[in-house]
């Protein structure tokens, strides 16, 4: 996602008609080619159960229609010609070169060799070919393949016929990328990237897979934030704890307290002798006069 939003990032930040049609473009051919991407896992997530890569392969001999669309909407995103990403990152490429912004250009070729690399081929690599995880399960049910099916088909048709697509875009687009330069660069491109793939993983230095999990920013509030909060709150709950316990021990050293001097047994509910309570209205009217004339 973040290298197609790249591509339409650069063309807008060219902003000439040409990038700026380019962006559009791309944003509307994205929007078909990822969605296959995801309704083909999507496919394969309800039938497996996971979508893991290293849980997966083989899937090629029970599913091979989601494997073929699947497919379909890699080559869409890996912009092999034919394809609907040929026919929207070409704009932008081009518009690139046209205003001499040859950093960026090559930037994005190599963007695009990296999305082929790490679209194009592993997903459908490891999904549905590579080992055989001996998992056997149904196609996918029709309604999916219909979705898949008609996202391929657009993803095809923009590529095959990219003029009806140029015709809706903001500006007039006078523009052919099936010249044989273009197509050949890209394909060349394509081959490289394949064949690095293909030779890591025979000599064994691609990254094994493992049966992990990518520790990314959804660990945060997967993992750290209700840890945290569980912690926080476990804490809050043992402070409350403890503050209503030295309240109730306070509290009760204080009744106690006004038992002993208000209770029944208590000095001041004790029946006092008249003569004593006398010279104690005395000493307190005395005290009052005293504080008065002062």
């Amino acid at each position: 996602m973040n290298n197609q939003l790249g591509f339409m990032v650069v063309g807008v930040g060219i902003g000439t008609p040409l990038g700026l049609d380019g962006a559009v473009a791309h944003a509307f051919a994205d929007i078909l080619f990822k969605a296959l991407l995801f309704m083909s896992m999507g496919a394969v997530l309800l039938r497996v159960g996971t979508v893991n890569g290293s849980e997966l392969g083989g899937l090629y001999k029970s599913m091979p229609l989601t494997a073929g669309l699947c497919m379909v909407g890699a080559a869409s995103i890996s912009a092999f010609p034919l394809f609907s990403a040929f026919a929207t990152k070409s704009l932008i490429l081009e518009a690139a070169a046209r205003e001499g912004h040859w950093v960026s250009f090559l930037f994005l070729l190599f963007a695009s060799a990296g999305v082929f690399h790490h679209a194009g081929i592993k997903i459908p690599f490891f999904a549905f070919f590579a080992h055989d995880s001996g998992i056997r399960c149904e196609e996918a049910p029709r309604n999916m393949l219909v979705a898949m099916g008609l996202a391929a088909a657009l993803c095809v048709g923009i590529g095959v016929f990219p003029e009806a697509l140029y015709a809706i875009l903001p500006y007039s687009v006078a523009f052919d990328p099936y010249t044989t330069t273009h197509v050949v660069t890209q394909l060349q491109l394509l081959t490289w990237s394949a064949l690095a793939f293909s030779v890591l993983v025979r000599t064994g230095i691609y990254p094994p897979e493992l049966r992990s999990v990518n520790l990314d920013f959804d660990w945060i509030h997967r993992k750290f934030l209700p840890a945290v909060t569980a912690r926080a709150w476990g804490t809050l709950e043992r402070s409350w704890e403890c503050l209503n316990g030295l309240l109730a021990r306070q509290f009760e050293i204080l009744i106690r307290a006004l038992s002993r001097h208000h209770g029944p047994h208590g000095k001041l509910a004790a029946t006092w002798p008249t003569g004593s309570m006398v010279l104690w209205v005395t000493v307190l009217l005395a005290a009052c006069l005293i504080f008065y004339y002062l």
